[in-house]
């Protein structure tokens, strides 16, 4: 008697500790969708995804999910989220760009704008300030404690002594070492921080600013690879990615647009297996509202803008100004060599990475920028399956988050996009978005249905 008494209560005991588990994980099956998992395979079509808890459990049509909550999605296509590998939070508010708009509540309200537009992941580029560090705030959005996009930091920089990159643009953080002595001290104080890696930037701005000292960068990049910690380089010129690849760089953080890359460099990129991250969006962004690009009144652009942008992007004015700029046809032709570059080194195997810059000026505008660059992308030559995976695996490989986001997968964490349409037949329709998830919970329904 006290041995079957003993048996149902241990019964009972094993049920309610069996309950209380399922409500901690629930369990949601997504059926019948289109699937893009972002390794660049070919869309699965007509199957489900099981999500417990925070990740992917089972894809696939044999999938017993007892309990779940079913959600029949029919005509959806599901890909993973998407990964911003270059972008800049916090100084940007309205039309303004300044160290005193980098507070917790803008930065909070940017990581969510990007979530609403589908990015779960995003990388600072060097511009972030000492709050961000001091409070917790990086960490804890890494952990997943906070709303909107997890915010991985490369923390302050390393520009030049009344050089690049402008101080007025809210870069009084950059480190800015005149001697290589001071090199060695003060990438010892970034690496406290813990940055995702080192950015820095290698440029004159068109001639406006002197330019970084070779002996200078090399020493950053010799004491950042001290600190196991890989190097991002801004820059503009070939001959500057010459010699960066020729030091150690190891990812080249936008478009080399003064002339199409060599055969030679682009083997050494292939060997010494650098990431290159084009930012084609910036390129436009320097001359497109010249005219009048066919998205300028797209909602799904227009809600992506700060307060009083668009009242300014559209003025007669600055596209008189614009166009008359002595830089006008320079940047055109730019960015028209960051399509061939781009054209080149997909073919030849390089690793391309989405990023954007968005949010660095108040024209590069965070959450559609992504989608942009992705457009971008395809306009180079990439198919739009390949597109995508630069802007999902490509770009958490380059984050050295690949081993949970990136791709959807059993065991990967579950951040992804539903959309109303396949991407994969036109890449504009990853502005369907119908729901994105992170952490395997909805977390909007996209920026236009808030």
């Amino acid at each position: 008697m006290k041995k079957t008494f003993l048996l149902v209560l241990l019964s009972g005991l094993c049920a309610c500790h069996q309950a209380h588990r399922n409500a901690e994980h629930p369990s949601l099956l997504l059926k019948d969708v289109t699937l893009i998992d972002g390794s660049g395979a070919a869309p699965i079509t007509h199957t489900n995804l099981l999500i417990k808890g925070d990740s992917i459990a089972a894809i696939g049509n044999d999938i017993h999910a007892e309990g779940a909550t079913v959600l029949q999605l029919s005509g959806k296509t599901i890909m993973p989220a998407l990964i911003s590998a270059h972008m800049h939070i916090g100084t940007l508010k309205d039309t303004t760009n300044k160290g005193e708009n980098y507070t917790r509540d803008n930065i909070l309200n940017q990581l969510r704008k990007y979530a609403d537009y589908g990015v779960t992941n995003v990388q600072v580029m060097g511009t972030d300030r000492p709050m961000l560090f001091h409070t917790g705030l990086r960490d804890s959005s890494q952990n997943g404690l906070l709303p909107g996009a997890r915010l991985h930091s490369a923390g302050y920089g390393f520009g030049v002594p009344n050089g690049a990159p402008p101080v007025a643009m809210a870069m009084d953080s950059v480190f800015r070492p005149a001697t290589v002595d001071q090199v060695p001290a003060e990438m010892d104080s970034l690496a406290e921080l813990k940055p995702s890696l080192v950015k820095i930037w290698v440029d004159d701005f068109n001639k406006k600013f002197p330019k970084m000292d070779t002996a200078i960068y090399r020493s950053i990049i010799r004491e950042a690879h001290k600190h196991h910690l890989r190097v991002a380089a801004h820059l503009y010129y070939l001959s500057d990615a010459r010699s960066l690849v020729k030091e150690g760089v190891d990812i080249i953080a936008h478009s080399v647009r003064d002339s199409v890359i060599d055969d030679a460099l682009i083997k050494e990129m292939r060997e010494k297996e650098i990431a290159y991250i084009p930012t084609l969006s910036l390129d436009e962004y320097a001359y497109i509202y010249a005219r009048r690009p066919e998205w300028i009144n797209d909602p799904f652009f227009k809600s992506s803008l700060e307060p009083g942008v668009y009242e300014k992007i559209t003025s007669p004015q600055y596209q008189e100004g614009l166009k008359n700029s002595p830089d006008y046809e320079r940047n055109v032709h730019a960015f028209e060599t960051a399509l061939q570059n781009v054209a080149k080194l997909h073919a030849a195997g390089i690793l391309l990475t989405m990023g954007t810059d968005s949010g660095a000026t108040p024209i590069r505008t965070q959450g559609f920028s992504e989608h942009l660059e992705l457009e971008l992308m395809v306009q180079a030559g990439l198919k739009p399956i390949e597109a995508i995976t630069a802007a999902t695996r490509n770009a958490a490989r380059v984050l050295d988050i690949d081993r949970s986001f990136g791709t959807l997968a059993a065991g990967r964490r579950a951040d992804f996009i539903i959309l109303d349409a396949n991407p994969a037949e036109d890449i504009k329709n990853t502005r369907k978005i119908f729901a994105v998830y992170k952490a395997g919970k909805q977390v909007s329904n996209g920026p236009l249905q808030k």
